[in-house]
């Protein structure tokens, strides 16, 4: 047991070059009483450490020895929570220990699988015999495989002294293989021990157990053992930051268009393409790599606190970016000769059964980047992509050109004919498949018909883009406003197919990423060190008890957020540099699915009013369009493109619009705002009946569109945006349900629809400015029909300071102390 060192907090947090300047919370105020009481915190679970609840007041000058239990106190203080938390998500995620342990055993396996395959083919086969080039000894009335194998001592001698040379380089990566193999062993023995002993989960219950679940009992066992002994307790959000740092650091440079997504090619144009290899060089420069702007897993190198060295800095890392490159130039034939061999194996048995798999859709890993919300865990995007994969597979293939259509009809007739002449032939005499390169040409010629069966679209489809894109946006819930009213076009189609990709098109693009790497390091990311540099020091904020985070995934929607997505902002706010916010939404989306799939964290006070802004709001257009003869607003624009997503989303959207005000709701709008709306005996439901329609009850399709129990607690969120509009409904209230998908999906079409009529708004007000003041504009006119915000002055370029968050849970880090 490790007891907590004397530490001048006050002195060190002065010292932090990210310090934060915040009022401290309540359990700040009792640190000092904690860490004195650190040995004895992992005592008694149910003890909650106060003096009132003591048998022995502490002056009472008693002394009481207690001996610890060692199951319980091995995990008093975790020096790098940040890879224990990631083994913890990744034991759960991966079913545990023997899954695990038989995963590693089975990868080590694999290579050198390859690797004798590959020299057992080359060296101890007799081609010519397996090939009939040459005859199979006399005696023999049939070839066998002692005829085409050699033996063993006549095989080694076959083999070449490049092929022995790479025999040895390749031994020695399994050697290195087998003890990463081995540390990963001892790791994960020591997570199953921390899940049997600290939480009380067995292996058999993981799958019946939620990440939400294990991480409310992380939270419990750190008010008892302080395995993060700089911070009284741990929220949600600190346990999401620690697994999460550096993928939030990603999120927020593709948001910020820093990373080397897009790039020129010699006869193909722009591409845009975001391989594995790419992001595992990225992740190396800037993460993990020596040399990198992170010293560790937790802290930024001290010198990005330094204005004065960004040059410097930015010079450094243009080196670490150039020999990077210059090392997978040197590499790039033996990964890509490894890259293809493991695809053709892993792939081959696939395409020999069903070669269509190629023409299915994948999203891509920029899709996935760029879709992806801050903390958000892996099978959280996951099961949220999947839910769009449907919608969005259905909107690229009702896409068709004409001239690839007659063309593949051609193609079609003519490779069925050949087939079709092949097959009845092998029929009729069974010695035709034995001709020479018979099988390849059927191979050929079904691969040739499975290309021109995609090109050629249904007769029976109905295209509706708009609704199919309705549908994607409510689920991935980030798409560029320019979209909007223009899905029917090929420019949306084709930056579309980026995000959602063809399978082969996926693993080709991974199979020659090693030769494209190298160019894309050297020609569109490095170039941009100077402005990564800037990043680093302008968005890195010290949370205590977690280290330096981007302050992006603070959540931030005060300093953070975007003016054109915010409920409380006027005109003139517009008129601020929006360097420290982010396009799309991308923290107001964040913030609102974090609490959907988080319901007890404890969220600042601008967050929460931010959420509670959006639920009043809401319920306001709601008693307008129910009360007065304006029906139109973003509310119900809102709910009927959600009820076109599904009979399920139609259900929830038909009940909301028809149900009847609650006396609350009416309370709330005319607090809201004074006098109200005058009552009218209107239409309304008539406009409603002649846009929705559904034949399911809402608890019924609530009921369709529970949670998936990867996802949050599994009774769900219980104050939800859904919940406010519905009113007080006794069946809802008596009986929760996991609506957290459906709330989601509304929610992002409603912010979506205020940030529209936000835009609307300022370029209207923008107008008038310059029609009333002539002479040259400040402003620039926003481009095109799709409503980008417009250019402010550019700011000084003088200014980068580092950006600190004042959210409830974040106080100055101490320094470098621990982590």
């Amino acid at each position: 047991m490790m007891s907590s060192p004397n530490i001048n907090y006050s002195s060190l947090a002065e010292a932090n070059p990210f310090r934060e300047t915040e009022q401290h919370d309540e359990a700040t105020t009792k640190a000092d009483d904690a860490k004195s009481f650190t040995a004895a915190a992992h005592l008694d679970p149910l003890n909650d450490h106060e003096p009132e609840n003591e048998d022995t007041p502490r002056n009472s000058g008693i002394m009481i020895h207690m001996v610890p239990e060692t199951g319980r106190a091995r995990w008093n203080h975790i020096e790098d929570l940040d890879s224990f938390f990631s083994r913890m998500y990744n034991y759960q995620q991966k079913h545990g220990f023997q899954v695990i342990i038989l995963d590693e055993v089975f990868q080590v396996l694999e290579f050198g699988f390859v690797v004798w395959l590959l020299t057992f083919v080359t060296y101890c086969i007799r081609h010519d015999v397996l090939f009939g080039d040459a005859l199979p000894p006399p005696n023999h009335t049939k070839t066998t495989l002692s005829d085409v194998i050699r033996p063993t001592g006549e095989c080694v001698t076959q083999i070449s002294w490049f092929a022995y040379l790479v025999i040895f380089i390749a031994a020695i990566y399994l050697g290195f293989r087998l003890l990463k193999m081995i540390y990963h062993i001892t790791q994960y023995a020591d997570i199953k021990k921390f899940y049997n002993t600290a939480l009380g989960i067995e292996d058999s219950d993981l799958d019946n157990t939620t990440w939400h679940e294990v991480q409310q009992r992380i939270r419990k066992v750190q008010a008892e053992q302080h395995m993060c002994i700089d911070k009284e307790s741990l929220t949600e959000l600190d346990i999401y930051h620690r697994v999460l740092r550096f993928k939030n650091y990603l999120v927020a440079l593709m948001n910020k268009q820093l990373l080397p997504v897009r790039f020129q090619l010699p006869f193909l144009g722009e591409i845009c393409s975001l391989s594995r290899g790419m992001l595992f060089n990225i992740d190396f420069i800037l993460f993990r790599g020596p040399g990198s702007p992170f010293q560790n897993n937790w802290q930024l190198r001290d010198e990005f606190a330094v204005r004065s060295n960004q040059t410097e800095l930015a010079q450094r890392l243009s080196k670490l970016i150039l020999c990077v490159a210059l090392v997978n130039l040197l590499l790039a034939p033996v990964i890509f000769i490894w890259q293809l061999i493991y695809f053709s194996f892993s792939y081959a048995n696939i395409l020999r059964k069903e070669p269509s798999a190629l023409g299915l859709r994948t999203w891509s890993n920029y899709g996935r980047l760029y879709l992806r919300h801050f903390n958000e865990l892996d099978h959280e995007l996951d099961a949220r992509l999947n839910r769009a994969y449907e919608y969005a597979d259905r909107y690229l293939s009702s896409f068709s050109s004409p001239l690839a259509a007659v063309i593949a009809r051609n193609l079609l007739f003519v490779s069925g004919g050949l087939l079709l002449l092949i097959l009845a032939f092998g029929i009729y005499e069974e010695h035709v498949f034995q001709v020479e390169h018979v099988l390849t040409i059927i191979a050929v010629l079904t691969v040739v018909g499975v290309v021109c069966r995609t090109l050629i679209p249904d007769e029976n489809m109905i295209w509706c883009p708009e609704q199919l894109m309705t549908a994607i946006l409510a689920h991935v819930h980030y798409l560029p406003t320019e979209w909007k009213q223009h899905a029917h076009t090929a420019l949306v189609r084709n930056e579309f197919s980026n995000f959602f990709q063809f399978k082969a098109g996926y693993l080709l693009s991974e199979i020659f990423s090693p030769f494209v790497t190298p160019f894309v390091l050297i020609l569109v990311f490095r170039p941009k060190a100077m402005e990564i540099v800037k990043f680093f020091r302008t968005f890195t904020v010290s949370v205590r008890g977690v280290g330096n985070v981007c302050s992006f995934a603070q959540m931030d929607v005060r300093k953070h957020g975007n003016p054109d997505w915010q409920l409380n902002s006027d005109l003139e706010e517009f008129a601020k540099p929006q360097q420290t916010s982010l396009v799309g939404g991308k923290t107001e989306m964040s913030l609102v699915r974090f609490t959907l799939n988080n319901p007890e964290w404890q969220m600042p006070k601008e967050a929460s009013l931010f959420i509670k802004g959006i639920r009043e709001h809401a319920i306001e257009e709601l008693v307008q369009a129910k009360t007065s003869t304006i029906h139109e607003n973003p509310l119900t624009h809102s709910l009927i493109s959600f009820g076109t997503i599904g009979e399920e989303y139609c259900s929830i959207a038909n009940s909301v619009l028809a149900a009847q005000l609650s006396p609350a709701q009416m309370d709330l709008s005319q607090s809201l705002r004074p006098g109200g709306y005058p009552v009218a005996g209107s239409d309304f439901r008539q406009m409603l009946q002649q846009n929705l329609t559904a034949s399911v009850g809402p608890l019924d399709s609530m009921r369709r569109l529970r949670l998936s129990k990867a996802e949050g607690r599994l009774e769900g969120p219980a104050d939800t945006l859904l919940y406010s509009l519905y009113g007080v409904e006794p069946r809802l209230s008596k009986n929760p349900m996991s609506v957290g998908v459906a709330d989601m999906c509304l929610s992002a079409l409603y912010l979506h629809e205020l940030s529209q009529q936000k835009r609307k708004a300022r370029q209207s007000r923008i107008v008038e400015m310059e029609d009333e003041q002539p002479g040259p504009s400040h402003w620039q006119r926003p481009p095109g029909a799709g409503g980008a915000a417009p250019q402010p002055p550019a700011a000084s370029s003088s200014r980068h300071n580092v950006i600190t968050s004042k959210a409830a849970e974040s106080t100055p880090l101490l320094g470098s102390i621990r982590s």
